[in-house]
């Protein structure tokens, strides 16, 4: 099993990221938010990781994570009935904005919390906290702060946050507004441009999509 990658970036997308290590390229697969958070292609990266066997002979496929909180959330995600490694990856991208909150809306059963702060729909929510709401208390929220591979001063989460709240601010849904920051850091990316996006080049980028 494999714990951890260390190596330098050789390719990079909003979904994956290659690492080259002692002559492999290891596919992995982030979710967007670490993929923004990662250095440019040419910089080095630690990621922790998660395996995924698929059923019936198939391939191995690799998931990494910035923290180990990162990837014990990953691993909770898993218990959710119906929850394959690429939607729990997707739930974790959500949860990322503020772990701490996602475990107390667990802890106290409160889907609504669920629903207007991470942006799950009801049936899901509910779902999370009857598959979760006994195992969510051994998380240790704590290792949060063991990020690993990310550029320094990097906004990452807390610009996509910001960038969140000033859309829905200026009257935007906040579903069409995710999205629309998705698409932006998605173009960001593609761009080749991969400095620290704040949540003002955020904002203005997602704009493009909400028009």
């Amino acid at each position: 099993m494999i714990a951890s990658i260390n190596g330098r970036i050789i390719a990079k997308t909003s979904s994956s990221v290659v690492l080259e290590a002692s002559g492999i390229g290891w596919r992995i697969f982030v979710a967007p938010s670490t993929a923004v958070e990662l250095p440019a292609v040419g910089g080095e990266a630690m990621l922790y990781i998660s395996e995924s066997t698929a059923m019936y002979g198939g391939g191995t496929t690799l998931y990494g994570f910035a923290s180990v909180t990162e990837q014990d959330i990953f691993s909770l995600l898993r218990d959710v009935p119906g929850t394959g490694a690429k939607k729990a990856l997707e739930y974790l991208d959500k949860i990322k904005k503020s772990p701490a909150d996602f475990k107390k809306a667990v802890e106290c059963r409160d889907s609504s919390a669920l629903t207007t702060i991470f942006g799950f729909k009801k049936p899901t929510a509910e779902k999370m906290i009857v598959a979760l709401k006994q195992k969510i208390e051994s998380l240790d929220i704590g290792g949060a702060g063991r990020q690993t591979g990310h550029v320094p001063g990097f906004a990452g989460a807390t610009a996509r946050s910001e960038a969140l709240a000033v859309l829905i601010a200026l009257g935007y849904r906040e579903g069409a507004a995710r999205l629309a920051l998705d698409e932006a850091v998605s173009s960001i990316i593609s761009s080749g441009d991969e400095s620290s996006p704040d949540a003002q080049r955020l904002v203005r980028a997602a704009l493009k999509f909400l028009f």
